[in-house]
């Protein structure tokens, strides 16, 4: 028998028994942290790995809409070239960050070294273009124009090229058909960046790292249907990443087809003819700076007048949308965005604002009338009007004796316009207003709807200026230091101006109102807006959004989505009063400021109606503006230092129209060779497999559309306005 007392035996059992249990807790606990740490603080991450470790997916993108003109002659579409990419992930890997293999890709592609490096560097604050702005997960293009040769070099060395690729993928392409440009309407894209990817995680229309991105235009407007869906194959696959079996398979969609109201013929001869007028205004001198005239910008709008859709919209200057096609060069971009490039990404259609001169008229008409002042009273036409010290004059100062209102529209003379609004700023209360003035003429250009958006279909649209009290005394309040600290009360013109406005810059002054009334001073209107105004009188009244997406035919042809016309309000005057501005305008080609440019115009089968502006600028030479329209359709045409509508604007208007009814010099008309005798009201058929039979586009001919000859006419009717 142990000489143990029990006692003693007990206690270390005890003991024991305790130790056993704190190595038990300690290993639950010491396991339970693990759990945690495991499941809790890392769970996400090694859940990521697990799914990453056992499904891959391999993407398929989806092949991007094309973008039709009205009777399916492609605009934009893609094609197949050979894409030399780097991998980004794959070059940061080397010990050098892979500028020897960049360099040898280089020589193989006839590049400067310097301009692949640049390439495939990420964008940000302070690194210009070229630059990647995607993903940089994403295999970057360095070049789409690769050869066979070029691709079979890099594939046979691979071992010379690690992390480049050289494969045939589906690339836009701007057509151009028949030379119409149509760049600022299309837009471009460029590859989808990071936080536009997470912005649009959790939306119907997610990105894909692989995606490009509408930047501009149509193509921006569109985007969401043109860009289609990316199919995803999933494949299971196991920790060594050998495929063992298919989870799921997500079939591509292409994307939709965007069918446009723009025909490309037209906008072939819009940008032609706009071309031909800004290269003849260079060669005109203008007496004012005793310099030819500078011509540096335009713009052309064709619309349907009873719907509001665009048949044809240029810009110039303009560029060459391919240039964005697998990311643009450092040279390229300098051109496009450069201080020196007159910023040819600008569409002036939607986006130049300028004075409107007196094609402002006829708001300032309706608003005479709307004030109480009949359309055909009379009303004194002198060659100059005085207010205080300060005369305003007549364009070249010519006098009519008493005159209508019609007839002042016809002959523009500005001197009826600045005695109705001088009147009504008297009525209003003159240097101080009443508490609720009338405001007749600003009021009226709100209801035509200017100082705000047309609701066009494009992306960056402005909203043009309506120098109302309102906007006047913002204005005021925001440069009243700067004017204080500028002006002279004898100083320079711009220093007595500065001077003025600093006393009393919020006032609206007798000077304000009778230039404001001519379309003059700081009002500012963009070319849509015109021609909407001008398209509304044609139809009766009714103001149209613009549009240039006509319908969305989906990438396999059997729904169809038609984009309806819709309006946005009506013109502020009665029947009889559109009636009577409507003939006024019709003498303004006939017998008025433009009646020298439509000679032999067949007027009545095809009645034209215009007004013809010249806004003077300060600092620079005269803007020119042509405002049309017919039963069909409204044109206006605007050149930046110009000279006058109807010298620099007025013939290329005519041509347009030349070209869309099919009459030649003499007015005969042909319709066979109209390009639009009606607007069109069909859709093209895309056919199951995407491919449309589209018809050819046949080079445009200006040599039949020249119009009679001029020297007559001008002789008799002189060069007004």
């Amino acid at each position: 028998m142990s000489n143990i007392p029990e006692t003693g035996r007990t206690q270390r059992v005890q003991i024991r028994l305790i130790v056993i249990q704190v190595l038990v807790f300690s290993l639950l606990l010491t396991l339970g942290g693990r759990l945690w740490y495991l499941q809790i603080r890392n769970g996400q991450e090694y859940s990521d790995e697990a799914k990453n470790n056992h499904v891959q997916q391999v993407v398929q993108p989806a092949a991007r809409g094309s973008i039709l003109d009205a009777r399916g002659v492609p605009l934009a579409d893609n094609e197949t070239r050979l894409v030399v990419s780097a991998s980004r992930t794959d070059l940061l890997k080397m010990h050098d960050d892979g500028k020897a293999v960049l360099t040898r890709l280089a020589g193989v592609l006839d590049m400067k070294p310097k301009d692949v490096l640049d390439k495939v560097r990420l964008c940000d604050a302070k690194t210009p273009q070229p630059c990647w702005n995607g993903s940089p997960y994403q295999p970057i293009p360095v070049t789409d124009e690769a050869t066979t040769q070029q691709a079979l070099q890099i594939r046979e060395r691979a071992e010379d090229f690690p992390g480049i690729t050289a494969e045939p993928t589906a690339v836009r392409r701007y057509a151009a058909p028949g030379k119409a440009n149509t760049a600022q309407v299309l837009g471009y894209l460029s590859p989808v960046t990071d936080e536009e990817i997470t912005k649009a995680q959790d939306s119907d229309s997610p990105y894909l790292r692989s995606d490009q991105v509408g930047r501009s235009g149509l193509e921006r407007t569109y985007d969401k249907e043109l860009r289609g869906k990316a199919g995803v194959t999933r494949y299971e696959v196991d920790n060594l990443g050998r495929v063992i079996g298919q989870a799921k398979n997500d079939e591509a969609e292409a994307g939709a087809s965007v069918v446009t109201s723009i025909d490309a013929r037209v906008q072939a001869v819009a940008e032609y003819e706009l071309n031909q007028a800004m290269k003849k205004a260079r060669t005109e001198f203008d007496k004012n700076t005793g310099k030819n005239y500078k011509a540096d910008s335009g713009a052309v709008v064709v619309m349907e007048a009873k719907t509001g859709r665009v048949v044809s919209m240029a810009s110039l200057p303009n560029y060459d949308p391919n240039a964005w096609v697998g990311g643009i060069s450092g040279k390229d971009y300098a051109k496009l965005t450069g201080k020196n490039s007159n910023f040819p990404l600008l569409n002036r259609a939607i986006q130049g604002q300028a004075a409107p001169g007196s094609i402002f008229k006829v708001i300032s008409s309706t608003a005479a009338v709307n004030a109480g002042y009949p359309f055909d009273g009379n009303y004194p036409c002198p060659s100059s009007y005085s207010i205080g010290g300060q005369t305003f004059t007549n364009y070249e100062s010519q006098g009519y004796g008493n005159i209508t209102i019609g007839r002042a529209l016809e002959v523009s003379c500005d001197t009826v316009y600045y005695g109705l609004s001088h009147k009504e700023w008297q009525k209003d209360g003159g240097n101080n207003p009443k508490k609720h003035p009338n405001d007749w003429f600003y009021k009226t250009a709100h209801q035509f709807g200017l100082g705000k958006e047309t609701g066009i279909d494009l992306p960056n649209e402005v909203s043009g200026r309506v120098p109302d009290r309102e906007w006047k005394k913002n204005f005021a309040k925001a440069n009243h230091d700067a004017w204080c600290k500028q002006g002279k009360k004898d100083g320079t013109y711009v220093e007595k101006i500065a001077y003025e406005n600093c006393l009393e810059g919020d006032k609206m002054r007798a000077g304000d109102s009778v230039n404001y009334s001519i379309g003059q001073g700081d009002t500012l209107v963009t070319p849509i807006q015109m021609a909407t105004i001008y398209a509304a009188i044609s139809n009766g009244g009714t103001l149209y959004n613009p549009t240039v997406g006509k319908a969305i035919i989906s990438g396999d042809g059997k729904s169809v989505r038609q984009i309806e016309p819709k309006s946005h309000g009506k013109l502020p005057f009665t029947k009889k009063t559109r009636d009577e501005i409507d003939e006024a305008l019709a003498g303004v080609a006939t017998r008025g400021s433009a009646a020298w440019r439509f000679g032999g115009w067949p007027q009545d089968k095809i009645p034209m109606h215009a007004k013809t502006g010249t806004a003077e600028v300060y600092g620079k030479q005269t803007t020119s503006w042509f405002a049309t329209y017919t039963k069909d359709y409204s044109i206006v045409m605007t050149i930046s230092q110009g000279g006058t509508g109807s010298g620099a604007s007025g013939p290329a208007v005519r041509n347009i129209y030349n070209a869309l009814y099919g009459l030649d010099a003499t007015g005969k008309q042909d319709l066979k060779k109209a390009l639009l005798p009606t607007p069109q009201k069909t859709l093209p058929k895309v056919q199951t497999d995407g491919t449309i039979d589209a018809p050819k586009i046949k080079p445009y001919n200006p040599e039949s559309q020249k119009p009679p000859t001029e020297q007559t006419l001008a002789a008799v009717l002189g060069r007004r306005d």
